[in-house]
């Protein structure tokens, strides 16, 4: 017997193994062929970032900075003297609980509505107004009607 004679006892596992497609070594080792999914390093684009793509953007200081800075400010609710011709008698007291109470105006947030007073309209009516903002124009009219204004804020 000579030395290249001897067969090992226990076949040898690393023969039997394949070289071939797929697996851990080989070839494309388990990629497939080409394309962006079989390169080194590959980041495939999540989904959800081309639908935020897409959506439309808030540009500009002046359009981004109501919803952010002022988001707190409450607006007035504008009554119109029309509305206050036909919704309110001689002499009646308005104010934002009065106006608040005949469904005139709406509450903000749960808090009791600031109200601005508009001159679309007329009146003919007295009324005192209070803790109810006026426009320079409405305050003339109500004034001439006979009306008294105690002004929380003009403009």
């Amino acid at each position: 017997m000579q030395l290249h004679d001897i067969k090992p006892k226990t076949k040898s596992k690393a023969a039997s193994r394949r070289v071939g497609r797929g697996g851990k070594r080989g070839k494309t080792s388990g990629r497939g062929h080409k394309g962006q999914k079989a390169r080194a390093g590959h980041k495939i684009r999540p989904e959800i970032r081309d639908t935020i793509k897409r959506l439309p953007k808030l540009r500009g200081h002046g359009i981004n900075r109501a919803r952010t800075v002022n988001d707190g400010v409450i607006k007035p609710e504008t009554v119109n003297v029309a509305v206050l011709e036909t919704r309110f008698e001689k002499g009646d007291i308005v104010n934002p609980a009065v106006l608040l109470e005949k469904r005139i105006v709406r509450r903000q947030k749960g808090r009791m509505p600031v109200v601005k007073i508009l001159a679309k309209g007329d009146i003919t009516k007295s009324l005192t107004i209070e803790g109810c903002m006026c426009s320079v124009s409405a305050k003339e009219k109500i004034e001439k009607a006979g009306g008294k204004i105690t002004i929380k804020g003009e403009e």
